[in-house]
């Protein structure tokens, strides 16, 4: 390998984040080590097929000791965390295991960086995936850097733990560790659970014929949605600069998601959406996020960084992406 190749882990690199980034580090000439928990999973065969440039390595963040292998082996330049439980909804009836996974698995993490970098001297930049969901039942719109947390998830609960701990490793110990308060970010790879493909893959086999009802939670819940291949590039860019620190990202525009079922059904020439969604008081949340939505001013300013695709451009290919997939499956 050349010397001057740099090399990133990301650990949850099967997931939508991870696949934009081994993407965008590849066109940046990095060699890019994957963590998975399982190498015989559907997921990771698939990668192997789409990302060949991608080494795979099995890898529990979990486990401390296989990090700390890890970091001997590849020596790498840069670290993602993008590993975690990361479906909100389901964080209450899992809190020990995303208290473990989001939150207290960071903490091993940045204990064997710290020690590598102690023991060898070189620097291993250090990225973590934070959320919006720090904010919680926020007092006030739009959340910039400087706004409180008041998370109210278990899953927002360990990302806060986590996004301490990071601030607090840097500020104690030096290390170059960032943290992204990145706002939801959508994509065709994002999985059904979650509202907008739930809604863009209902669509598209309504569309077809194949499904007669899409049922939903609250459609007045609003959330700061962009799309995944663009913030990815924003985490990049926090670890190019000569001095690390914490940012939000995100488009700066909230969209209810009534307003994502309009968008997604008239798509496919369907005027009347409300005829086809259900409200079910079983898919909403014990409590919800109020009014999230982010302000990406100083993201833009430090990173030149900017949401490039439009809320009604992710959701029409996201849809565009279902219908093709739908169709292929009637074949």
């Amino acid at each position: 390998m050349n010397q001057l190749q740099r090399t990133a882990i990301i650990s949850g690199v099967l997931g939508q984040d991870g696949y934009y980034l081994a993407e965008l580090l590849h066109t940046k000439k990095y060699n890019i080590v994957g963590l998975a928990t399982n190498l015989n999973s559907h997921a990771a065969q698939k990668r192997r097929v789409e990302q060949p440039f991608l080494k795979l390595i099995e890898c529990n963040i979990e486990n401390q000791e296989s990090i700390a292998y890890l970091l001997e082996l590849e020596r790498p330049t840069e670290f993602y965390n993008l590993a975690g439980k990361s479906f909100v909804g389901d964080s209450w009836k899992n809190a020990k295991t995303v208290a473990q996974v989001n939150g207290m698995a960071v903490l091993g993490v940045l204990d064997e960086i710290l020690k590598y970098q102690q023991q060898h001297g070189r620097e291993i930049k250090f990225y973590q995936a934070s959320s919006s969901e720090l904010f919680g039942l926020t007092n006030s719109a739009p959340q910039s850097e400087l706004s409180s947390f008041h998370p109210n998830s278990p899953y927002g609960v360990a990302k806060a733990f986590a996004h301490h701990l990071t601030v607090n490793y840097r500020d104690s110990y030096g290390l170059f560790a960032c943290c992204g308060i990145l706002y939801n970010h959508e994509s065709p790879r994002r999985e059904p659970k979650f509202v907008t493909r739930k809604v863009t893959q209902a669509v598209a086999r309504i569309a077809l014929g194949r499904q007669k009802k899409l049922v939903l939670g609250n459609l007045d819940i609003e959330r700061d949605w962009g799309f995944a291949g663009d913030y990815v590039d924003a985490m990049w860019r926090m670890l190019q600069l000569n001095k690390p620190t914490d940012f939000v990202v995100a488009t700066g525009v909230k969209h209810s998601v009534a307003e994502l079922c309009q968008v997604a059904f008239d798509h496919v020439g369907i005027s009347k959406w409300q005829d086809y969604v259900t409200h079910d008081m079983a898919y909403s949340r014990p409590v919800d996020a109020t009014d999230l939505v982010g302000d990406p001013r100083r993201a833009q300013e430090l990173l030149g960084w900017k949401a490039q695709m439009k809320f009604e451009d992710l959701i029409k290919n996201m849809v565009r992406h279902d219908l093709d997939m739908e169709t292929r499956n009637l074949e």
